[in-house]
């Protein structure tokens, strides 16, 4: 959804550094610094549930944020330009503003968003999505939140290029609509065993050869009567001969 404006109100930041951010977020606060057209950046904090309720609305990131700063009448009509999170907790550290003007065009990345279900995948293909957002030139007011594509007709094989996506209205594409791929739809691979190599070969065929030189000797052991020592030592008794004297 485009054309989504919020208001959100901001008090001014005196304090700098890592420590000042500290503080501000431990009361709850967002510091950011809102971009001017051709003005000196002002350092504000903003209150964290303000700041996530305006960016989760219909138009999400996109939303046209009418910033007051404390004190002021007047709004900034300022969209997202760059925002940090926490690496373990995914909240909100810091946003930086930028300042447009509404009649002028503006390049943002929009999300792109794949919708239905694919004859391709139905048959046991691999659906793939190449590109998840492309960017895009359009009035503030006119960025979309997603372009969501239909991929519901895509076969076994086919490939989805940027350049059979219908052109929202006052939205220009700015990546190249031919080598832009969003999706492909793929056969889906089988996993085959390589085949021995010789010298692989020629260790099993060393293998087999030492293994049946190890049972011979054990089976003629079987069959083997007595040693000339054992026959010559023993007699009907087993027990060894001996001669008196």
């Amino acid at each position: 959804m485009a054309g989504e404006r919020v208001k959100i109100e901001v008090q001014p930041r005196d304090a700098r550094g890592s420590a000042a951010s500290r503080r501000l977020r431990r009361q709850g606060l967002i510091p950011g610094v809102l971009y001017g057209r051709g003005n000196s950046p002002h350092p504000f904090c903003v209150a964290e549930r303000e700041l996530r309720k305006a960016l989760t609305g219909p138009a999400g990131l996109h939303a046209i944020l009418d910033v007051v700063l404390e004190g002021q009448k007047t709004a900034h009509a300022s969209i997202l330009k760059d925002y940090q999170q926490d690496i373990i907790t995914g909240r909100l550290a810091h946003i930086d503003l930028q300042e447009v003007r509404l009649d002028q065009p503006i390049h943002a990345q929009v999300v792109i968003e794949l919708v239905g279900e694919s004859a391709g995948t139905k048959e046991g293909g691999v659906l793939s999505q190449v590109s998840r957002e492309i960017n895009v030139e359009a009035l503030p007011l006119e960025v979309p939140e997603r372009i969501e594509v239909d991929i519901s007709a895509m076969e076994m094989g086919d490939t989805m290029r940027l350049a059979d996506v219908p052109v929202p209205e006052g939205v220009t594409f700015l990546d190249d609509p031919d080598e832009t791929v969003l999706a492909t739809v793929t056969v889906p691979t089988k996993e085959v065993e390589p085949e021995p190599t010789e010298e692989e070969l020629a260790e099993l065929e060393e293998g087999a050869e030492l293994e049946e030189g190890e049972e011979a000797p054990e089976g003629a052991a079987e069959g083997e009567g007595p040693t000339e020592g054992e026959e010559a030592g023993a007699g009907e008794s087993g027990e060894p001969d001996t001669t008196e004297g």
